[in-house]
């Protein structure tokens, strides 16, 4: 059975299979399938409601989708924390990708969020201020769509060892497509070369995992790429992968 075959199957059976039929069975033929290949089912699936999330760390997932599908939709939380490189990166795939960039922000503003809850939130309750700048704006976002592509890869934590390509998001009720989740550093690193692929300024300068300026430091060399985020908070995920 070719990969055209699944993606035709799934379209005829859709009426009978809930998306959790859905996401076994794409999750056994597509493992070890390319990661366009990977795309191109999610996009032949679920067309219009189909979005990717990016933190504009890297266009790499973008210039992957929008190469398959043109003109999708990409959500970006706009935290009111980012580093003015990450918002540079941002304007820059609007210019650069045929992609539909929507910035997505939080109920309150930053000085809204310090009037009612303290200042320095992220601080004293990191998980917190993930929560409220993050994980619901990005919850409420991802409400009309079915499936949302994700750029995670089973090397960068040991919460992420387990991620399959296709999987049920439960906590949202959709699916989540992880086309890039079998990938190195290598193979990321290669593809950026090989595609003139935009990367957030902030990786010359030993930023190797971007997050909000707060909360990530640079990285010596021998470190863990991902050590700084929340460096001596105890923390790794900001919640939206959980």
């Amino acid at each position: 059975m070719t990969l055209v075959d699944i993606e035709v199957g799934l379209r005829q059976q859709r009426g009978a299979l809930d998306l959790q039929d859905i996401v076994e069975s794409a999750a056994t033929f597509l493992e070890g399938a390319p990661a366009r290949e990977i795309i191109r089912w999610a996009a032949a699936t679920f067309g219009d409601r189909l979005c990717l999330t990016s933190s504009m760390s890297d266009a790499l997932l973008i210039d992957l989708v929008s190469r398959v599908k043109p003109g999708v939709d990409v959500l970006f939380i706009d935290t009111g924390y980012h580093f003015a490189e990450t918002v540079g990166t941002r304007d820059a795939v609007q210019q650069v990708y045929d992609v539909n960039v929507i910035d997505i922000k939080p109920s309150r503003t930053v000085e809204e969020q310090d009037r009612d809850l303290g200042p320095r939130l992220f601080g004293r309750n990191p998980d917190l201020c993930c929560y409220l700048r993050k994980v619901e704006p990005l919850n409420r976002a991802l409400e009309p769509y079915l499936a949302w592509v994700s750029g995670i890869r089973r090397d960068e934590s040991s919460s992420r060892t387990n991620t399959k390509v296709v999987e049920w998001d439960a906590k949202r009720q959709m699916v989540k497509v992880n086309p890039i989740a079998a990938w190195t550093q290598e193979d990321v690193d290669n593809y950026i070369a090989d595609n003139g692929v935009l990367i957030n300024p902030l990786h010359y300068d030993n930023y190797p995992s971007i997050g909000c300026a707060p909360c990530t430091r640079q990285v010596a060399e021998g470190e863990d790429p991902r050590s700084g985020r929340w460096a001596g908070l105890g923390k790794v995920e900001c919640g939206i992968h959980l």
